[in-house]
């Protein structure tokens, strides 16, 4: 029986939940801190303990429950329900400049910038004045 017809092969549905993030081995195996020889070999697992099975789940950014629940039948079905109106109607123009935006930004780190100068300033006379007291 191949893995792909095991419903419960927990290393196969890593392995195809990493594919549909687009995620590499050598990606997941640096975010486990491991491998990629160590994910290889635990994508052909049958099972994997549930203290790992937490830690690849945070990795791939899904739950345990996705992960143990996950079947291809189900992603086929969740893209085949989509239509073109299902989502409803998206406007993507911005309402403001973002260049605008970009120089509002700048203006304001200027000016916390020159903030913190003076008040740099401010703390060296300070303690001049207490060194000249003294």
């Amino acid at each position: 029986m191949s893995t792909l017809t095991k419903p419960n092969h927990i290393g196969r549905k890593i392995s195809r939940i990493r594919e549909l993030r687009d995620m590499k081995q050598e990606a997941l195996a640096q975010a486990l801190g491991t491998n990629q020889q160590a994910i290889s070999t635990m994508e052909n697992s049958e099972t994997i303990d549930d203290e790992k099975l937490i830690d690849v789940a945070k990795a791939l950014g899904v739950s345990v429950e996705a992960l143990k629940n996950f079947s291809e039948e189900s992603v086929i079905n969740y893209f085949n329900n989509f239509t073109d109106n299902s989502a409803g109607t998206f406007n993507n123009h911005c309402t403001f400049n973002p260049l605008d935006k970009l120089i509002e930004s700048y203006e304001e780190n200027k000016k916390l910038y020159e903030r913190l100068v003076q008040a740099e300033k401010d703390k060296v006379e300070f303690l001049q004045n207490i060194l000249k007291d003294k």
